[in-house]
């Protein structure tokens, strides 16, 4: 059980550090939340740092637990998080656990409407935020179901709609709530999304958050000795579930703020980091200041830097080959997941495997994998592309009152991906295409139907289609290929401006101006706007009308 390894840690490493927070200059005056539980804090000209032990870690967790309890929240109830990285995320997520409430942890780009679709759909009965979040929950308060309580962390003024989390809490013990816990309960829920964009409640056990431990620490070898550098957002799958190999080793992880290449390497040299997870932007922007002299590795201490992993979209084996210049010997993995299989491990390439750059890997440790035809069951023959299919104890329970949706994607104990892929003779999987019509940008999935909805809403706009476009340091980018009414004249300052009303993240980086085609039975010809459009010579036709 994950909440026993917490409890292990902090009776066997209890004064050792857990997890340390850094964030850039400029953010010194955030408020010190729960400073009675003696957080360690220096500042200096260059950044913010806070720390926190494996028994204040585990104290904060019963905490939050005692105090959900005492608010009413009860086994099998679900509790939201809506926080940006910081030192009280996990000790939350654990309190949350260790009441036998479900975590709901909500993506912090989430508009207002998003948290509260998202908050009704998955029955959130609680929901704790912070300070960068006040407007957007002030403003739909009044529309969550369920009497949802809201309470606030983390900053110095806590708005009327709330309760201050912060001060209320500290009052409560620090004893183990020993609330009776089964590795078949409900633990979380995470949000996925499928074509159409509308997100999806995702289930897991606690038996998943256990396997998910087991797996990273397995694959990466994490020992005592090691700190792993976590930048990724908590509420996502990957970001926390690399953390969980930190838990199984009961090693220090540091939790940074800023992705720089400079504040990447900062925290690297001066919390002597031995493991980061990058995704291919981030490892691009380092290896452009190493390349033209902005960042030179002898004023960094990097000999410790043994591990270095690439998740959430394809890696370039370029990138691996330049990274390599710089760092000789050290290694390199890269893993495959979703959230519906608790994240990354499922695939994995294995740092052995460094010669199959460009493959995602092998099934993971305890994982099954298998490429099946359009049935959903047949496997294809070797070399043949089909849909990739997983099994292991880390497959979701269910998507959360959605049975079509499930049996859309399970195949008895088999969990369907959406992803398209084919083995080579040596068993290793690499990704062809994807079956759902996602756009992965910087690590971040996007759905084509959600903006092209929103887009069809501007009266100029005939038909919009949206798909991804190779890009060299995102993967790739969301362009729209837009149709313009008959007699109406459009420019790309229009559509940027109408698109101001997108969160920045999904609005599109490319607008082409061209007729959108169309099938037979009306739906938009994708496969050959993508053939069209990931050609080199791209004719933009600006102010077509």
């Amino acid at each position: 059980m994950l909440t026993e390894l917490l409890e292990r840690n902090a009776a066997t490493y209890c004064g050792d550090v857990a997890l340390v927070e850094l964030n850039p200059a400029g953010e010194e005056k955030k408020k010190s939340t729960w400073k009675e539980y003696s957080l360690v804090e220096q500042s200096s000209s260059r950044h913010y740092r806070r720390e926190i032990t494996w028994g204040e870690f585990n104290e904060q967790a019963n905490r939050v637990s005692h105090f959900l309890t005492d608010k009413g929240v009860k086994k099998g109830d679900k509790v939201g998080i809506l926080l940006m990285n910081c030192l009280e995320w996990l000790p939350i997520y654990f309190g949350i656990l260790k009441t036998g409430a479900l975590a709901v942890p909500m993506n912090f780009r989430y508009t207002a409407e998003e948290i509260r679709y998202c908050a009704n759909l998955a029955d959130v009965k609680t929901l704790v935020f912070g300070p960068e979040f006040i407007g957007r929950v002030e403003e739909i308060a009044g529309e969550l179901g369920n009497s949802v309580a809201l309470y606030f962390t983390g900053g110095d003024y806590c708005p009327t709609f709330a309760e201050d989390f912060d001060e209320e809490i500290k009052d409560y013990p620090t004893d183990n709530p020993n609330v009776s816990l089964r590795e078949d309960d409900d633990a979380a829920i995470y949000f996925s999304s499928g074509t159409t964009g509308f997100p999806k409640a995702i289930l897991h056990a606690h038996r998943a958050l256990t396997h998910a431990a087991t797996v990273e620490q397995k694959h990466h070898g994490q020992t005592r000795d090691d700190v792993f550098l976590c930048i990724p957002p908590l509420y996502h799958t990957g970001a926390k579930m690399h953390w969980f190999g930190s838990l199984v080793s009961a090693s220090k992880a540091v939790l940074l703020r800023g992705t720089t290449p400079e504040t990447i390497m900062e925290a690297i040299s001066n919390e002597r980091c031995t493991i980061v997870w990058l995704l291919v932007p981030w490892a691009q922007d380092i290896l452009e200041k190493l390349d033209n002299g902005a960042i030179k590795l002898e004023d960094y201490h990097v000999k410790q830097f043994r591990l270095m992993h690439i998740g959430a979209q394809p890696v370039p084996q370029s990138l691996i080959k330049h990274w390599q210049d710089y760092f000789p010997g050290q290694l390199y993995d890269t893993n495959y997941g979703l959230s519906e299989s608790i994240g990354p491990g499922a695939v994995h390439l294995g740092v052995e495997n460094i010669r199959k750059v460009g493959a995602i890997g092998v099934a993971g440790y305890g994982w099954q994998v298998k490429i099946v035809k359009e049935d959903g069951v047949t496997e294809v023959k070797g070399g043949e592309v089909g849909e990739l299919a997983l099994k292991g104890a880390g497959v979701m329970k269910c998507y959360y009152k959605n049975p079509k949706a499930t049996a859309e994607v399970m195949r008895g104990e088999w969990l369907l991906t959406g992803d398209m892929a084919k083995q080579d003779e040596d068993g290793f999987i690499y990704l062809v295409d994807r079956k759902k019509d996602v756009i992965v940008c910087g690590g971040e999935n996007l759905y084509p139907v959600e903006i092209e909805n929103f887009m069809r809403k501007f009266d100029k706009i005939k038909d919009v289609a949206v798909i991804g476009l190779p890009d060299k340091r995102l993967g790739e980018i969301p362009a729209a290929i837009v149709e313009i009414k008959a007699g109406e004249t459009c420019s790309q300052e229009e559509i940027d401006e109408f698109c101001l009303a997108l969160p920045r993240y999904k609005r599109p980086r490319k607008v082409i101006f061209a007729k959108v085609p169309r099938n037979a039975t009306g739906k938009i010809e994708k496969p050959l706007l993508r053939k069209i459009y990931n050609a080199d010579n791209i004719v933009d036709e600006q102010n077509r009308s």
